[in-house]
């Protein structure tokens, strides 16, 4: 966090704290420590102001002053389509795809998604085979089925040039190894069903990345905010420390196993 702040700080136009007139309320710290607050948790923002012992329209602007700021100094570390096809070539790959939910905005009736009856955006995340993440995509409307957002969003691009990959049933077609379908008005086969049960544990890692991805609330409750301001910033801010967590996560997890006294037998 305090390298954080000290971006931003340097980002700013003008100092956070003039010495002449009124003080802000919060600090520099605690103003960008409330807008990550704000992206992470999804709390509202007269939450926040209580926690924070100040006024829900402070936090308003807080929020909408140092967003773009956030997103700005962060932006080195959300990898692009490029940087993922470094990391994939000649790797096996996992996909998935998520609903993002928000609120019902009337004007943008392409965010109802029939299968979870709800409104939202449509997320592929891509990772290597022990979960880390690679690559998360931009958000497109909830109506969008998960084999098209494949192809839309540039994931498909991203495994052509890997060593293959795993998706579930909804990316049939897609080229990716999915589980077979139960065909209509008959029942699978024991080795359909095996062969299911072994492509599910493959699919295992990405489906945890999927979850970790939901611990931010921003993912996983009604995204509240206006519309433009989703794609705009938010959800680029929240991928791109998502993916970072969730990369050294991984290397840290991978290193303390490396150490365990049997895995060098």
């Amino acid at each position: 966090m305090q390298e954080l702040v000290r971006r931003v700080s340097e980002a700013l136009d003008k100092p956070w704290n003039k010495c002449i007139g009124r003080p802000k309320s919060l600090g520099l710290y605690k103003a960008v420590e409330a807008a990550c607050m704000y992206l992470r948790q999804n709390a509202t923002q007269e939450f926040i102001g209580d926690m924070r012992d100040t006024s829900q329209p402070t936090i308003s602007r807080y929020v909408a002053g140092l967003a773009p700021i956030v997103k700005a100094v962060l932006e080195e570390f959300v990898p692009s389509a490029a940087d993922a096809i470094e990391i994939v070539k000649g790797r096996v790959v996992l996909v998935d795809g998520t609903l993002a939910p928000c609120w019902s905005y009337e004007e943008h009736q392409e965010l109802w998604n029939k299968k979870h009856k709800t409104t939202g955006f449509n997320a592929q995340l891509i990772s290597l085979l022990d979960g880390s993440a690679v690559w998360i995509s931009g958000p497109l409307p909830g109506k969008t089925h998960d084999a098209k957002a494949f192809k839309e969003t540039g994931a498909a691009d991203i495994v052509k040039e890997s060593g293959g990959g795993f998706g579930d049933k909804g990316y049939q077609g897609s080229g990716l190894v999915t589980p077979k379908k139960k065909p209509k008005g008959g029942e699978l086969t024991m080795s359909d069903k095996e062969y299911n049960s072994q492509i599910a544990s493959f699919r295992a890692p990405v489906e945890r990345l999927v979850a970790h991805f939901k611990n931010w609330k921003i993912f996983h409750s009604d995204y509240r905010r206006p519309y433009s301001t989703y794609d705009q910033g938010d959800s680029k801010i929240a991928n791109g420390s998502h993916v970072v967590t969730m990369s050294s996560q991984t290397a840290r997890a991978s290193e303390a196993r490396r150490q365990l006294p049997w895995s060098s037998s």
